[in-house]
C-alpha cells in the first residue's frame, strides 16, 4: 500500500461511533463481576496449583547461592522453579530483560524463583523459606547522573532530525525560550494484575496459556522463543483484559513462570504477580529530562523550535520517544529534535499509555504557554497562529485533516476561556483560575 495522496474522510472522521455513547460488549460482565479473567478459567483447567513468585532483593549483581531445602519440605509444595532447573531459556524479541533472573540480576524484584503448591497460602508461606544470598554490584539508577554518558539510540525512527538552520534562526529570533523539564519514572497499577494460568498436553507437547495480553501473536511468538519450542505448539488465550495501557502488550514474567511451573508440576498452574512485584517485573514509563528551545517573532510566529530528550533503559532498550509530537504539531521553518539514551539498571522501560507523547506533550505544551507569556499573548491565540496543514519538515506532505484550531476554539468557548497573557491574574475567591465563569457567549480573541 502506497500513500501517495491525502486520505479521504474515513468512518472515524465521520464520527459515526467516536463521540457517541456506545455500550461496551464486555461492560455488563465486567461491572457485574461475572467476567472470567485468565486467572479464573477453572473449568478449562481444573485442579490448578498455585505459583508464588520470589523477587530479587538486589537491583544489580549475581545470585551467590540459593537454598530451597526448607521450602521444598513445606506443606503442600509441589515444585520450585529457578533459572538453574528451568532448562535453557531464550529471550523474547519484545523483552529487554530476562523474565526469570539468575544467576545474573538485572533489576530489583526480578523474578528468581517460583514456588508451586496446592494452595495460594501454602505457596506464599513456602516462598518465604527460599534462602537467597547475593553478590551485589554498583548500579546506575539516576538519569541525571547518567545523562552525560547517554548515547544516540539505534533505529531510524529514533534518529536526530533537522530542518533548516535551527541554531542560527534561534539566535536571531527576537523572542526566545530555553527551558528544561523533567518527568519521573511511572509504573502501571491496573486493577487486574498480571495473571496467567498454563497447562501442558503431555502427549502433544501443546502449551496453553490463559493470560491478560494485548497482542496475542507477539506474546505467542515470544513465549515460544523463550521456551525454545515451535510457535505452533503455543496457544495464548486472553479472555478479558482488566487494564492494559501498554503494560500488557508483551509477555511478562508470570506467563513464563506459569508455563514453567505447569511443566514442573505436571498439572495446570496459575500465577499472579504480587502487587509489589508488578512495578518491577512489567514495563514502566522511564523518567525524562527534556530541553525545549523556541524562537519567535514579536507577532508570535515561530521561526525556530528544538526539542531534546534524555531517558534511560536496560542495555539494548529503547528511548522514551518524547520528541515525536514536536516534529508535527506546530509550524516553524527551522527545526531540530534529538534523543539520547542512558543505560540504567532499572526495570524495563517500554510502552505505557501514549508512550513518548505523554511526557513529551507535557513539556512542549508548558513551553508553548511560557513562550506565550514572553510574547504577552493569549496562549490559545499563540497556538492558532502556529497551526500547520502540512508536515512542517516536509511541506509537500499535507495532512488529510487538521482540526486542531477547531478543537482549541471549541474548547475555549465551552470553558469560557478568557485570561490575561500573564498567568496568575484571575481569581475566583482564593483560587487562581484560567477562565472566566460563567462562560461568555462567544470566544474572546
Amino acid at each position: 500500500m502506497k500513500f501517495t495522496k491525502p486520505a479521504t474522510t474515513n468512518p472515524i472522521d465521520q464520527l459515526k461511533v467516536v463521540g457517541k455513547p456506545t455500550d461496551r460488549i464486555d461492560g455488563p460482565l465486567k461491572t457485574s463481576g461475572s467476567a472470567p479473567y485468565a486467572y479464573e478459567q477453572h473449568a478449562a483447567a481444573p485442579n490448578a496449583a498455585y505459583g508464588y513468585v520470589v523477587g530479587s532483593a538486589i537491583a544489580k549483581g549475581r545470585i551467590a547461592a540459593m537454598s530451597l531445602d526448607e521450602a521444598r519440605r513445606a506443606p503442600g509444595v509441589i515444585a520450585i522453579v529457578t533459572a538453574e532447573n528451568a532448562g535453557k531459556l531464550g529471550k523474547g524479541k519484545m523483552n529487554t530483560a530476562k523474565l526469570l533472573g539468575g544467576p545474573d540480576i538485572q533489576h530489583y524484584h526480578q523474578a528468581v524463583a517460583l514456588v508451586v503448591a496446592e494452595t495460594f497460602e501454602q505457596a506464599r508461606a513456602a516462598a518465604q523459606l527460599v534462602r537467597v544470598s547475593y553478590t551485589a554490584e554498583k548500579g546506575a539508577y539516576d538519569l541525571a547522573a547518567a545523562k552525560d554518558q547517554a548515547t544516540a539510540p539505534s533505529g531510524k525512527d529514533n534518529a536526530d532530525t533537522r530542518t533548516g538552520d535551527f541554531e542560527r534562526a534561534y539566535a536571531a529570533a527576537p523572542v526566545r525560550l530555553d527551558a528544561s523539564y523533567t518527568t519521573p519514572d511511572q509504573a502501571h497499577a491496573m486493577m487486574e494484575p498480571h495473571a496467567s494460568m498454563a497447562a501442558w498436553d503431555e502427549a502433544s507437547g501443546q502449551l496453553t496459556v490463559w493470560t491478560a495480553n494485548q497482542m496475542i501473536d507477539w506474546g505467542k511468538g515470544d513465549l515460544a522463543r523463550t521456551l525454545g519450542i515451535p510457535k505452533d505448539k503455543v496457544r495464548l488465550i486472553s479472555p478479558y483484559t482488566g487494564g492494559g495501557f501498554g503494560g500488557k502488550l508483551f509477555v511478562r514474567a508470570e506467563a513464563l513462570l506459569a508455563a514453567l511451573g505447569a511443566r514442573a508440576a505436571r498439572r495446570p498452574v496459575k500465577v499472579a504477580l504480587q502487587r509489589p512485584l508488578m512495578f518491577n517485573n512489567t514495563t514502566h514509563r522511564p523518567a525524562t529530562i527534556q530541553r525545549i528551545r523556541i524562537g519567535a517573532g514579536r507577532e508570535g510566529r515561530i521561526s525556530a523550535i528544538g526539542h531534546e530528550s534524555w531517558s534511560g533503559d536496560q542495555p539494548g532498550g529503547k528511548p522514551e520517544t518524547a520528541v515525536q509530537q514536536t516534529k508535527l504539531l506546530y509550524a516553524g521553518a527551522h527545526r531540530m529534535t534529538r534523543m539520547r539514551l542512558a543505560v540504567l539498571d532499572l526495570p524495563e522501560g517500554n510502552a505505557m499509555r501514549a508512550p513518548g507523547e505523554a511526557p513529551g506533550l507535557m513539556a512542549l505544551e508548558i513551553a508553548m504557554d511560557e513562550m506565550a507569556e514572553k510574547l504577552k499573548m493569549d496562549p490559545v491565540t499563540f497556538r492558532i497562529i502556529n497551526d500547520t496543514t502540512s508536515d512542517p519538515a516536509k511541506k509537500e506532505r499535507k495532512f488529510s485533516q487538521r482540526r486542531l484550531v477547531e478543537c482549541l476554539r471549541t474548547g475555549a468557548d465551552q470553558f469560557g476561556w478568557r485570561r490575561s497573557a500573564r498567568p496568575g491574574q484571575m481569581r475566583d475567591g482564593p483560587w487562581l483560575i484560567g477562565i472566566a465563569w460563567p462562560p461568555p457567549s462567544a470566544t474572546t480573541w
